[in-house]
């Protein structure tokens, strides 16, 4: 098994395993990537790699709108804001536009740190350690 083919198993198996929870903090590092990317293909006027990392992005982005939970009062306006994101990120495609996709990876960067730290509360909530605390701060990174 070559080296790709490892990593894609090791990311296919940490997907098969994980909590809701860190499905959702990997869909928002996911965007934020895929947002960075699009603007470094702009600035090497890449234009379809610029693209198609921005249409990733766009589809994660609607995939977290579509799994927020709107019987919650909090996800009126959550979902407002997803949906700024991605008139963003179809702005920043359309026009090329590295300020909007700045401006939609700001909200995300925000999103998955608001996340972060809902994850750890309701890891000391339940009286779980400080190394499950550690595992989401390192889930950041990947």
């Amino acid at each position: 098994m070559n080296a790709a083919n490892m990593a894609n198993a090791y990311k296919r198996q940490q997907i098969l395993t994980a909590t809701p929870a860190e499905l959702t903090l990997m869909l928002y590092n996911g965007a934020i990537r895929f947002v960075t990317e699009s603007m470094l293909a702009i600035e090497k006027k890449e234009i379809k790699k610029a693209h198609d990392a921005n249409m990733r992005a766009q589809k994660i982005v609607r995939e977290l709108m579509l799994a927020t939970d709107m019987k919650q009062e909090i996800s009126q306006k959550w979902i407002l804001i997803d949906e700024y994101i991605l008139h963003c990120l179809v702005q920043g495609n359309i026009k090329k536009d590295k300020l909007k996709l700045e401006e939609a990876k700001k909200f995300l960067l925000d999103f998955r740190d608001a996340w972060v730290q809902a994850m750890k509360q309701v890891c000391m909530d339940q009286g779980k350690n400080n190394a499950a605390s550690k595992a989401v701060e390192r889930k950041i990174e990947a």
